[in-house]
């Protein structure tokens, strides 16, 4: 079902997209074979592509065939290569979209251009109309470039010192009258067509696109699947499991490390609604979660490099940490709102930036300090340097853990006790006493482990509700969040005690809707209006059961929440809990790292339960 508003043109569901990548930047895909997202050169560059939030001036790439009748997609198994077919009354077509990838060794011996977008096409049966257009609009959306149709050389524009290049085997006319050129060519069964979209700074690059197409789609298959060859995971939920893997794959920044949230902004958590948010940034909340999954699934490189960037990252702002970096570790990030623009179906405002830079979370040393100690945990070394650095970070817990704070959900209504963030106070404190003790250096972890057990009577005493039998989202406070389920996940609390179990109850009991949880009720965020199911909440939710000791329940929840993913299995950082479509930006890595974790939870209680 599309999303139509009055005077605009149709929106495809969020949950329509898919995404290709080169672990730089991704473009998301619709089932009508149109990119309506690209920012090159990285993720949170300006869109070059951004239909996905204004469909008249954010510009699109199709490739697809004439009088659809019928569309089908998949990934090719264990890459990022995706395969849409197109029937049509008379044929069949093939579309394979992929970024190219390989070796840096090999790019460089075959100057590869930097950024590229291939797009393949093959007709499969009979005959099909195979259409292409091409309307690139820069700074999102507020530059409509002239494109130059440079013969044998493509289609060429530019803009500043960005060059896009597109080189067809389809004839393309350029538009006279309007942005944008656009060809149509019929193909007959044994047919091929190769489009070429290439981005670099200054010149463009040479590339023929037709004569070695079919050899960078084998090769971008085999780098992928090589990669895949790494992941450990052979559980129940093998498609699913493997399918994140990829995904946060995709989400990550090869060139620091970093993993971004998601690669979208702006795409709404109620249609209509201002919760419309830039995530195209890197948070220290979705650390040590990551770090976990990344190592569990035997990703021992990527979470090594994850980690590498955490830590150069929070040097730059030590002994405080800031809630969001960019890829690099940058911190000014400005929020700011892009007013041309008329948002995904109308949903205003489109942002860029993110004002919670400005927030404090004091969870976040936490996460910090539990990601370090899994690295450790597995067999990783910490050099003095860093050792020194995560003690600075103990010391900030020890002076700032009673500090009020916006807490893990970001809401703009002010600071409060939150005891999810007391709690993971007390998680980092915990994890620095244990590396300290496996270091020697007894001094220290006897400074944190006091300090650890006052956090503790704290929480113990003030965080937990006689009245209610629950842990509480607030110091003294009688409501409830689902961040509550992690005071068991992370290992603050035993998932059997009976705090545990009536706080799972009581969040379930409240915060749940057709087998999904929501993140909290109420408008105490100080924004208007409501918003979606949160995914991993949900996962949550499933990976507690098991904890608690009813897997099969555990099991029941984890595939009801995983039958929300769309036909490519991607998720979105939300459900809309009464139609099941996805909501917020897409696809979250934090809802696939969600999936991953409670994949593995419940195959460890499983195989415990069994022995």
């Amino acid at each position: 079902m599309s999303h139509e508003t009055p005077g605009r043109t149709a929106t495809a569901p969020i949950g329509d997209y898919a995404i290709i990548g080169d672990c730089r930047s991704v473009a998301l895909v619709s089932r009508t074979g149109s990119i309506d997202w690209l920012c090159w050169p990285r993720f949170d560059s300006a869109s070059l592509f951004g239909a996905l939030l204004d469909t008249t001036r954010g510009g699109r790439f199709v490739v697809a065939a004439a009088q659809v009748t019928d569309v089908t997609r998949c990934y090719t198994r264990d890459t990022a290569v995706l395969e849409t077919t197109f029937r049509t009354p008379s044929g069949v077509l093939r579309l394979t979209d992929l970024m190219p990838v390989a070796s840096d060794e090999d790019k460089r011996a075959e100057l590869w251009p930097g950024h590229e977008i291939l797009r393949y096409a093959e007709c499969l049966e009979g005959e099909v109309d195979l259409e292409v257009s091409f309307d690139p609009r820069f700074d999102y959306g507020q530059v409509a470039p002239r494109i130059v149709d440079q013969s044998g050389f493509g289609l060429v524009c530019e803009h500043r010192n960005a060059v896009l290049t597109l080189r067809s085997d389809v004839r393309l006319s350029v538009h006279r009258d309007e942005p944008g050129a656009s060809g149509r060519e019929t193909l007959r069964a044994g047919d091929t067509r190769a489009i070429s979209l290439t981005y670099d700074r200054h010149v463009p690059a040479i590339l023929a696109p037709g004569s070695t197409a079919a050899s960078r789609v084998a090769r971008t298959v085999t780098w992928w699947r090589g990669w895949m060859a790494g992941c450990s995971y052979s559980g129940p939920y093998r498609d699913a499991v493997r399918r994140s893997a990829v995904t946060l794959k995709l989400l990550t920044y090869a060139p620091s490390g970093a993993i971004v949230a998601a690669p979208t902004t702006s795409l709404p958590e109620q249609l209509g609604g201002e919760r419309n948010w830039d995530y195209r940034f890197c948070w220290l909340r979705d650390a040590s979660l990551t770090l976990r999954a990344m190592f569990a699934l035997g990703f021992r490189v990527e979470g090594e490099a994850f980690l590498s960037w955490m830590l150069h990252a929070t040097h730059l702002t030590w002994p405080d940490l800031q809630i969001l970096y960019d890829v690099y570790g940058e911190v000014r990030l400005p929020e700011r709102t892009l007013d041309h623009l008329e948002g995904y179906a109308g949903s205003l405002p489109v942002r860029i930036g993110n004002a919670a830079t400005g927030q404090l979370q004091t969870d976040i040393y936490g996460e910090v300090l539990d990601a370090a100690w899994t690295f450790v945990e597995r067999g990783g070394q910490l050099n003095r340097a860093t050792s020194r650095l995560l003690i600075g970070l103990g010391d900030t817990i020890v002076r700032r853990w009673r500090e009020p704070d916006e807490g893990i959900w970001e809401p703009r209504a002010g600071r409060q006790q939150h005891t999810h963030s007391i709690a993971m106070c007390w998680i980092g404190l915990d994890r620095l006493v244990r590396l300290c003790e496996r270091d020697g250096a007894h001094a220290d972890a006897a400074i944190f482990g006091r300090e650890r057990d006052v956090i503790r009577h704290t929480i113990e005493s003030r965080g937990f509700n006689q009245r209610l039998g629950t842990y509480v989202s607030v110091l003294g406070g009688d409501t409830v969040d689902a961040s509550l389920l992690l005071l068991a996940l992370m290992g603050y609390a035993d998932p059997r005690s009976d705090r545990m179990r009536g706080t799972a109850a009581v969040i379930r009991d409240r915060l749940g809707t057709g087998g999904l949880l929501h993140r909290y009720r109420g408008e105490w965020d100080g924004l208007r209006g409501g918003e979606g199911a949160f995914v991993i909440c949900s996962f949550w939710s499933a990976a507690h059961r098991a904890l608690e000791g009813d897997v099969e329940t555990a099991r029941r929840e984890f595939e009801h929440v995983s039958s929300f993913a769309n036909d490519v299995g991607l998720l979105a950082e939300q459900i809309d809990p009464v139609n099941g479509q996805a909501l917020g930006n897409f696809p979250q890595a934090f809802s696939h790292v969600g999936l991953i974790n409670a994949a593995l939870t419940i195959a460890a209680c499983d195989a415990a339960g069994a022995a």
